[in-house]
């Protein structure tokens, strides 16, 4: 094998790992989307989840340590 051809052997497995980097990336950055894509949806349901928390009436009900024990104590 002469020096051309695996100088040109060489160049071409650069551009295999070139491409093959590129394509890694870009399936990267799709899946770091769509993660961040539920993140902020996320935010929004747990934003929503605290204001009806924050919004809801006290229960009615004694507290374990306010409440009369069962007859058999």
């Amino acid at each position: 094998m002469s020096d051309i051809d695996k100088l040109q052997a060489q160049i071409d497995e650069l551009e295999m790992k070139q491409a093959f980097q590129e394509q890694t990336i870009e399936d990267l950055n799709q899946a770091l989307t769509k993660q961040q894509f539920l993140i902020d949806e996320m935010q929004v349901q747990l934003k929503y989840m605290v204001g009806k928390v924050k919004g809801m009436e006290p229960s009615n009900m004694a507290s374990e340590s306010e409440e009369t024990p069962p007859p058999h104590y």
